[in-house]
């Protein structure tokens, strides 16, 4: 108790909070994006259940992780070594991770651009297109890989583990308040389906570029990400504007 109170009145225990707050935040994007298409092929009485699932797993995985932060850490440590380049276990996940990603991405692009495409949710037989154990499967491996990376990224900004259990807890939160009108958006909104993919694929390649070992600014990341959602957001006023003039 004693040493909690320490850390409270400490100013610089509060910054590295509200830093940590908010790149766990900026992270989740990523994860919640996957969770919000994955879930909308499910049928509609089951996509607000699959995310809460999803969501409440990833911030299991997060804890447990911090749970085991010395484990973490020797996650970094080189494991075995491929024409001369190591590779430490944080690097295979991170590249296995980014394949899945890459892999799903080309798939429901494929998906939505094969002019001879089934129906995204329903097949001729009338059963699902993808299962609620399926989608939660591959919604556990990218929280996986996700969360690895978050709480990896946690550990190099501060010490105290206290720091890092609140931080994972306000942002899986705010990952949960946002998922249901996120999915919804994406839902309403098509075309912000394939800019979503997008992403996907471009988060999936930065995924195996670390770890191969090109370090990738995660500013320049979300900075294309930010653009291509505003011309996004333009084009959907274009759109209602033309609508409304009839055109």
């Amino acid at each position: 108790m004693d040493a909690l109170m320490t850390l409270a009145a400490d100013p610089t225990v509060w910054a590295a909070l509200g830093a940590l707050i908010a790149m766990e935040v900026v992270l989740g994007i990523d994860n919640l994006i996957f969770i919000s298409i994955l879930t909308n092929k499910l049928p509609e009485h089951q996509r607000a259940r699959g995310r809460r699932i999803g969501i409440g797993l990833a911030l299991i995985l997060r804890l447990g992780l911090l749970s085991t932060v010395a484990f973490i850490v020797q996650l970094t440590t080189p494991v075995i070594s491929v024409f001369g380049k190591a590779f430490s276990w944080r690097d295979i996940i991170l590249i296995a991770g980014g394949l899945f990603l890459v892999w799903k991405a080309t798939k429901e692009i494929h998906h939505k651009v094969d002019p001879n495409r089934g129906p995204d949710i329903f097949d001729g037989s009338g059963a699902a297109a993808i299962t609620f154990g399926g989608a939660i499967f591959q919604i556990l491996l990218l929280d996986l890989v996700f969360s690895i990376d978050s709480i990896i990224t946690a550990v190099g900004m501060t010490d105290h583990v206290p720091v890092m259990v609140i931080a994972v807890v306000v942002a899986v939160l705010v990952m949960l308040l946002a998922a249901d009108p996120l999915a919804r958006f994406i839902d309403k909104n098509p075309t912000i389906v394939m800019l979503a993919l997008g992403f996907l694929l471009m988060i999936g390649t930065t995924l195996i570029g670390e770890g191969f070992g090109a370090h990738v600014p995660k500013g320049y990341i979300y900075a294309a990400m930010a653009f291509s959602a505003l011309i996004e957001g333009l084009n959907m006023l274009s759109r209602r504007a033309d609508r409304k003039q009839g055109r």
